[in-house]
């Protein structure tokens, strides 16, 4: 591999990086995904006041923030993963992050429903683009033994994204208008882009992997062989599928936080931008940050802790779900948010890093495109759809309290996102003997 050159002719980075370098690169990966979800997320923080100016529905809101956005953002990732792996991976992620930025921006000029979609489905482009590549430099730059730790701090993304679009989103949508904070962080986007272009250097693929790992000097795969010897193995395809259940609970719960806190708990714009904020950002950056502790130590010890670790913290954060749905007003709903919102994401940074860790190195970025096309096509693109619907159906019923219903028809979820995770821990135990390895 100290032959590979990139297409430029340039050498690329050897994986054995100084720590600034590394702590640079991380940095500035983690700034970009938060961006990423900071995009993704600013139209559901800023639901109330759209749904007000453009007359949008809880399902048609659903729709939109879900199962359209998603339908983009998972499949064109599988063909941009697999340019990836065989371009510079950089660059890719340069380009996805202006093209996101840019249409972030888009949204803000929407004057209807139609528009907005339109625009919507433009970032979901963009960012198909964004965090597969991302994965994969992380593991380049980063040893088996630290990059639970290294992917925990770059998926603080989701959590910062978050509290950011919560905090600054609503304060300039409260002192200006809903379409402000659209413009504005578009364009910090298409610096960053520039950014990413200009400072982070693309590193040697496989040079901090084990001798276990098919070394990306054999011949490449092709197109279909990837994605199908990925879905033939039942570990990789059940991972996919247990963190596509956890994920549906995720966005159905974050896209329509905001809105359930406002209309049905009497909470102001500006108590969100404050204490809802804190809440996410606190809660679920220690989580993520936590999990990624919590998997660098037991995964060495077993490979079955990448699962287990989320199927317990599922089946500790359903009691405290079911309070915050329940609670009679913002303060008790945010306290009892608390705990899920710590332990929600504890299963993202040990699936991602299980799954990079299974796959040769040269294919790493179109099987996070395929783990992510799973994962977020059943969490991005169903979660929000199947509580914004849900919503809807229960206005007749329920009226003013039908996100109330919705959210508890979405309680089950936990139940089965964590079955399946106790099945995957099952799995991996099986193909360690397999192998001829401790089964651990």
């Amino acid at each position: 591999m100290n032959g590979e050159t990139s297409v430029e002719g340039k050498a690329p980075v050897h994986a054995a990086s100084t720590p600034v370098r590394t702590g640079l690169v991380l940095g500035m990966l983690c700034f970009v995904y938060v961006l990423n979800f900071l995009d993704r997320q600013l139209l559901s923080i800023l639901a109330k006041p759209v749904q007000d100016e453009l007359g949008i529905s809880d399902g048609q809101l659903g729709l939109i923030t879900g199962f359209y956005f998603a339908l983009f953002y998972c499949f064109i990732a599988i063909p941009i993963g697999w340019l990836a792996d065989r371009t510079n991976r950089v660059k890719v992620l340069s380009c996805a992050c202006a093209i996101w930025s840019a249409a972030t921006a888009a949204c803000g000029m929407a004057n209807n429903y139609g528009q907005l979609v339109v625009a919507r489905m433009a970032v979901g482009v963009g960012e198909a683009g964004g965090v597969p590549p991302s994965y994969a430099i992380i593991s380049d730059y980063f040893p088996r033994e630290r990059r639970g730790t290294a992917m925990a701090i770059f998926n603080l993304g989701p959590p910062l994204g978050s509290a950011l679009g919560v905090a600054f989103g609503a304060s300039l949508a409260t002192a200006f208008d809903w379409r402000v904070p659209f413009y504005v962080i578009g364009a910090i986007g298409i610096l960053a882009a520039v950014a990413v272009y200009r400072l982070i250097p693309e590193p040697e693929k496989g040079g901090h992997d084990a001798a276990d790992i098919p070394s990306p000097t054999s011949a490449p795969e092709g197109f279909f062989t990837i994605i199908t010897r990925f879905f033939a193995n039942p570990v990789l395809l059940l991972a996919s599928v247990a963190s596509g259940a956890a994920n549906f609970i995720t966005y159905g719960l974050a896209n329509f936080a905001t809105l359930f806190l406002m209309r049905e708990k009497g909470m102001a714009l500006g108590d969100v931008a404050v204490w809802y904020a804190l809440v996410v950002g606190i809660g679920m950056s220690a989580g993520i940050f936590v999990s990624g502790r919590l998997i660098d130590r037991f995964g060495a010890r077993s490979r079955s802790a990448y699962a287990l670790i989320p199927a317990i913290s599922l089946v500790v954060a359903l009691p405290f779900f079911l309070g915050f749905v329940w609670a009679a007003r913002w303060e008790a709903a945010l306290l009892f948010l608390i705990v899920p919102m710590f332990l929600n994401s504890f299963f993202l940074s040990a699936t991602v890093t299980f799954v990079q860790g299974e796959v040769r190195p040269d294919q790493r970025v179109i099987s996070g495109a395929l783990l992510l096309l799973v994962m977020n096509f059943i969490g991005l693109g169903l979660g929000p759809t199947y509580v914004g619907m849900a919503s809807d159906f229960f206005r007749a019923s329920h009226g003013a309290h039908s996100l109330q219903a919705a959210f508890y028809a979405l309680a089950p979820m936990y139940g089965i996102a964590a079955l399946l995770y106790f099945g995957l821990s099952r799995f991996i135990h099986r193909s360690q003997a397999t192998k001829g390895g401790p089964a651990k």
